[in-house]
């Protein structure tokens, strides 16, 4: 019954499919072959392993429930899908509010399923008409069989009538703020990517077959993964996308040799050992996020933007953040500030007798070093002389996706969920992070660890992806608050140490890099932090996205960078009148550092006479895990 039931849904008649073949020259688009594929070939099989599968499956239900039973685990009032619900119930209530305006958005709606509808029975009735190419190139949906078998194609072209019609409903309602809209454009595309039917078994050919093929073996190895990960999540989903038994900090990634020479509450400092015979007299100070953790540059000896600085003449630290806990509940950035940067600079005159050091940032670790430079400018402190900001956003106004997360009641809530804990679990984030390319971040990992029952690959970048770290309250409440709700810093609003901080008293030179596919410091809001600095400010864009963009070697000749002058006008038009060169821009970032200061001394030791080295890199901080 089974089989003839899938004969009738996904295989045109034969006399249809005889005839199909006649008007194509004995060619069909699908024949009778093309089904066995979808053929049950042992019924006992897969009804034992659907049994199997339900067991795991019911393993992983417990593993959710059990935290929320015990209290562990407590829903928030105010979580992301009561935003949602409330959200899209505007749009909702815009469009039914007028009978008129429902029935044409549902006419409009209709009449393009229909005529899709018209086309699938015209193919399945024999119609030699190829079927309409895919001109979307989703990746999604790249098996032959979502064009080639009429039944798979019907529910692809159905899948994307509705995401586009259900999309241009969100656009098209009126009366909605703007912050209110781009909540329910996000939250749409949430819901059509994890709707897809690329994600279930039934509407998915390749799974179809591979379910079919392994007797739903597949599925039983699946729900066993989803159980484990529900288990290492403590109640919540630990999506793996990665096999992280594979490598391990210090043995696989972070190898560049240096030594830890200082260490307090919120962080250390690593010098790195010189590798040429004479350093640049400006050392290096590295500023990394502290939502991430720094061996991003460092991920090995290939990669190593690094090790490409200290093979290029550089004495290289880096700020290696702790892994927060409640202790550090109250540290706010300040604190990171002080801790941090300046004790940073403290420990680099200790080690090498320099007052002026070189900077960079990355990403919040750049925000942090620019509101610090405000402070420095403030207090008449001249220590950094250049600094370098990586995808780094000081202006929120084009923040993209992120600030769906944040308005009064999501961070009132957030606020009160940290203050009891002290801090904010590190999945949260990764979480927040990976929704905003659900598509490529979520879902693939979804269907092929829970559904095919395969192991993610092995691979370095998701490994330090996965490898998430905590926020402490004061620091993440300070920076959501400020940053992405009031936009203080280019306001001239944000008070760090108890003083207001302005960055047009900024005016050492900075190079400020984007990159041209950043999903979280987008471009053009790097573009228009650019405008807000008090001196010259070097603007470079390079291909790729946030981390790809950034940790771009040499030596593998990948992407381009753009330059074109003062970051003034529109970003549209900058990037246009811009002059572009093929491969990285790590060795232009170098000239320019040189540039500003290309004075050399006799190499360095780490620590120098005065500091003695606590521990080997990269240091024990980095390797507690959240």
């Amino acid at each position: 019954m089974y089989n003839e039931w899938i004969k009738r849904v996904v295989l045109p008649p034969e006399e249809m499919v005889t005839d199909s073949k006649q008007e194509n020259g004995g060619k069909a688009g699908f024949d009778a072959t093309d089904l066995d594929p979808y053929l049950l070939k042992d019924p006992e099989a897969m009804a034992m392993n659907f049994a199997r599968a339900l067991e795991n499956l019911g393993q992983a239900a417990s593993a959710w429930l059990a935290p929320r039973e015990r209290g562990e685990i407590t829903e928030s009032a105010a979580d992301p899908m009561t935003d949602m619900v409330k959200t899209l119930s505007k749009v909702t209530e815009y469009w039914i509010s007028d009978p008129r305006r429902t029935f044409e958005a549902q006419t409009q709606l209709m009449s393009s399923f229909f005529g899709i509808w018209m086309r699938s029975m015209q193919r399945m009735q024999g119609d030699p008409t190829p079927p309409e190419p895919d001109t979307r190139k989703d990746k999604r949906f790249s098996d032959e069989d979502w064009q080639k078998n009429p039944f798979f194609d019907f529910l692809r072209q159905v899948y994307f009538v509705t995401t586009d019609w259900v999309e241009k409903m969100v656009s098209e309602t009126e009366g909605l703020d703007e912050h209110t809209k781009h909540k329910a454009g996000f939250y749409v595309k949430q819901i059509t990517a994890a709707l897809s039917p690329t994600n279930f078994i039934a509407t998915n050919p390749q799974l179809y077959r591979e379910t079919i093929a392994s007797s739903g073996a597949n599925l039983v190895r699946g729900m066993k993964m989803l159980a484990e990960d529900i288990a290492a999540g403590h109640g919540d989903l630990r999506l793996r996308q990665t096999d992280m038994t594979k490598f391990a900090v210090g043995r696989d990634m972070a190898l560049t040799p240096g030594k830890v020479i200082a260490q307090n509450d919120i962080c250390q400092i690593i010098q790195y050992e010189s590798s040429t015979e004479t350093v640049l007299k400006r050392p290096l100070l590295i500023c990394p996020p502290w939502i991430n953790k720094f061996y991003i540059l460092d991920l090995n000896p290939q990669k190593s933007f690094i090790k490409w600085c200290v093979d290029q003449g550089q004495t290289v630290f880096v700020i290696s953040w702790v892994n927060p806990d409640a202790r550090h509940a109250d540290k706010d950035w300040a604190a990171y500030a002080r801790e941090g940067i300046d004790f940073a600079l403290a420990t680099i005159e200790k080690a090498t007798g320099e007052k002026d050091v070189n900077a960079v940032g990355y990403c919040v670790g750049g925000t942090l070093l620019a509101a610090t430079l405000a402070l420095h400018a403030k207090e008449k402190n001249k220590r950094i002389k250049t600094a370098t900001l990586f995808t780094t956003q000081v202006d929120f106004t084009h923040a993209g996706d992120l600030k769906v997360f944040v308005d009064e009641e999501q961070l009132e809530a957030l606020e009160e969920h940290m203050q009891a804990a002290g801090y904010l679990d590190g999945t949260k984030m990764s979480m927040a992070f990976n929704m905003l390319r659900a598509s490529e971040l979520i879902w693939p990992y979804f269907v092929n660890n829970y559904l095919k029952g395969q192991d993610p690959l092995p691979f370095d970048l998701l490994f330090w992806n996965a490898d998430s770290t905590r926020m402490a309250a004061a620091n993440h409440a300070f920076y959501l608050r400020n940053c992405y709700l009031k936009n203080a810093l280019t306001q001239n609003e944000m008070i760090l140490d108890g003083k207001p901080v302005s960055l047009k008293d900024v005016k050492i030179p900075i190079y400020n890099l984007a990159t041209r596919e950043d999903h979280i410091a987008p471009a053009k809001s790097v573009f228009l932090g650019s405008q807000f600095f008090g001196g010259k400010v070097e603007f470079v864009v390079t291909g790729s996205g946030h981390i790809a963009g950034v940790v771009n070697p040499p030596d593998k000749k990948k992407y381009q960078y753009w330059t074109g002058g003062p970051a003034k006008g529109e970003y549209e038009t900058w990037l246009e009148q811009a002059t572009e060169t093929p491969g990285s821009w790590w060795p232009h970032w170098q000239a320019w550092i040189e540039a500003h200061d290309g004075r050399r001394v006799p190499a360095r030791k780490p620590g120098g006479d005065a500091l003695n080295a606590i521990e080997e890199a990269p240091g024990s901080y980095v390797m507690e895990r959240a």
